[in-house]
C-alpha cells in the first residue's frame, strides 16, 4: 500500500485534533463530568457564555488566522515605508484596505446565504493564503496592493459570514454574549502577537521578521481550515431578494446606526493607519514598544468585553454604544497630547476601551436583520459604511502634510459629531 502524502497527512492530523477540540474541548463538559452539578451548570454556563459547536469552530477558526496575521499585521505601514513608499502611499493602502473592506461585504454576505456558512468560509480562507503568498515574495511595495485584494477575503467577505453563523445559531437574547465570546477569541492574538512580532522584527529586522510571521500565518491557516470542515449549519433557501430589497428590510432604527457608525469609522480611518507613524516617527517609541502598547490596547478590549455585555442587560445597548463612541472620538487626540512611553500606556487603555459597545451594536445588527437575509444584510451595512468611509485614510494622509497632528485633531472632532448623532436619533427602547 501506497504510504500517504504529506500534505494528506497534514490534513488528516488536522481533522482529527479539530474533532477532538470541538468533540472533548467544551469545558463545561469537564464540569459535569467531575461531578460539579451535572448537566444543570453545564447548560448555564453555556446559555450564559454562547458557546454552541458552529460558533466554537468558526470562533477558533477566526482564533487561529488571527494569531498569525497579528504578528505582521500591525508593522505593515512601517514595512511598506521600508519597500520605498511614501506616506502618501501608506495612506492610499489604508485607503485600498477600506474599499475592499466595503467592496467584498456584499458578496460575502450573499455567497454565505447561497452557498451555505461553511463552504463561504472555506473559500475566502483559500483566497487569504494566496494573499499571503504575494505578501511573502514581494519585492516592491506596489505588489503588496495585489496581495492585500487576496488578503481581505477573510476578514472582509468573512465577516457577514460570522454574523450569521451566530445569528442561525444562538437565540436572539444571546446574540451579545456570543459576539462577547466570538470578539474575544478574535482579539486575544492582538494581544499576544504583535508582542512577540515586536520582539521578532527586533530582533531579525522589519523585512525578515514579516516574512517568518507570514510562514507561521500560512501553518496556522491549514489547521483553521480543519475547524471550518466540521461547521454543520443548514443552508437558507435560495431566493431572488435582490440588493434594493435588502436595503429596504432594514429596519429605521438600524439605518440610524448606521449613519452614525459611518461618521465614527470616518474618525477611526482618518487617524489610525498613521498611530504607528506618529508613535514611532514623532514621539519616539520603538517598535519592540510599539507592540506592546498594541498589547495593553487589545488586552484592556478583552477584559472589558464580558462585564460590558452583562451591563448592557442591565442598563440597555444604548449607553454602551454611546460609550463606544465617545472613545472613538477621544483617542485620537489623546495620541498627540503625550510622547511618553507611560503616558501612551494609558491612552492605549483608552484606545481599547473603544471596544466596550460593540457587542452591543453587533447583537443591534443581527437582530435588525430577517433570518433569510442575515448574512446580506450584515453585507449590506459594511459595504455602505466601508464605502462612505475609504477616502478617510486619504483625507488623513493629506492633513498629515500640513501638520503631523491635524488628521488626529481632527479625526476627535468628527468623532464627537458622530457621537451626537447616534444618541440624539436613536431611542432606548429600539436599541433593546
Amino acid at each position: 500500500m501506497k504510504s500517504m502524502r504529506p500534505s494528506g497527512l497534514f490534513m488528516t492530523r488536522s481533522m482529527r485534533i479539530a474533532r477532538k477540540w470541538l468533540n472533548a474541548g467544551n469545558p463545561t463538559e469537564h464540569f459535569a463530568e467531575a461531578g460539579f452539578g451535572g448537566a444543570s451548570i453545564k447548560k448555564k454556563i453555556t446559555d450564559s457564555l454562547g458557546i454552541e459547536r458552529n460558533v466554537a469552530a468558526a470562533s477558533g477558526a477566526v482564533l487561529l488566522v488571527g494569531l498569525g496575521e497579528e504578528l505582521w499585521k500591525k508593522f505593515l505601514p512601517k514595512y511598506l515605508e521600508s519597500l520605498g513608499a511614501s506616506v502618501a502611499a501608506v495612506g492610499l493602502f489604508g485607503t485600498a484596505e477600506d474599499f475592499f473592506d466595503a467592496i467584498y461585504q456584499y458578496p460575502g454576505g450573499w455567497l454565505a446565504d447561497y452557498w451555505g456558512r461553511r463552504r463561504a468560509f472555506l473559500t475566502f480562507l483559500a483566497a487569504t493564503v494566496a494573499g499571503y503568498l504575494i505578501y511573502l515574495f514581494s519585492p516592491t511595495w506596489p505588489y503588496l496592493f495585489l496581495g492585500l485584494a487576496f488578503v481581505m477575503a477573510w476578514q472582509t467577505m468573512g465577516s457577514p459570514t460570522i454574523f450569521a453563523t451566530i445569528g442561525d445559531a444562538l437565540p436572539k437574547e444571546r446574540h451579545a454574549m456570543g459576539f462577547t465570546i466570538q470578539s474575544i477569541l478574535k482579539r486575544i492574538p492582538m494581544v499576544i502577537s504583535p508582542l512577540i512580532g515586536g520582539v521578532m522584527i527586533g530582533a531579525v529586522g522589519l523585512a525578515r521578521g514579516v516574512r517568518i510571521g507570514l510562514l507561521i500565518t500560512l501553518a496556522l491557516a491549514g489547521f483553521a481550515a480543519a475547524l471550518l470542515l466540521a461547521l454543520q449549519l443548514p443552508r437558507m433557501g435560495r431566493d431572488a431578494v435582490r440588493m434594493g430589497g435588502v436595503w429596504n428590510s432594514f429596519h429605521p432604527t438600524l439605518k440610524r446606526l448606521l449613519a452614525s457608525d459611518i461618521v465614527i469609522r470616518m474618525c477611526e480611518g482618518m487617524a489610525d493607519i498613521f498611530v504607528v507613524l506618529y508613535v514611532t516617527n514623532v514621539s519616539g517609541i520603538t517598535l519592540p514598544r510599539y507592540g506592546v502598547l498594541v498589547s495593553v490596547q487589545l488586552l484592556t478590549s478583552i477584559l472589558i468585553y464580558l462585564p460590558s455585555a452583562k451591563l448592557a442587560e442591565r442598563v440597555g445597548r444604548k449607553a454602551l454604544v454611546v460609550a463606544t463612541f465617545l472613545c472613538f472620538a477621544f483617542y485620537p487626540v489623546a495620541v498627540i497630547l503625550t510622547h511618553s512611553f507611560a503616558g501612551l500606556t494609558f491612552v492605549f487603555t483608552l484606545g481599547g476601551l473603544r471596544e466596550i459597545g460593540e457587542p452591543s451594536r453587533k447583537a443591534m445588527i443581527v437582530g435588525f436583520a430577517q433570518q433569510q437575509l442575515r448574512a446580506r444584510t450584515v453585507g449590506l451595512y459594511y459595504l455602505v459604511r466601508s464605502l462612505s468611509i475609504s477616502p478617510s485614510s486619504v483625507i488623513g494622509g493629506l492633513l498629515w502634510k500640513v501638520r503631523p497632528e491635524t488628521p488626529f485633531v481632527t479625526a476627535g472632532i468628527i468623532g464627537l459629531l458622530g457621537t451626537l448623532l447616534f444618541a440624539l436619533s436613536v431611542r432606548q427602547q429600539d436599541a433593546g
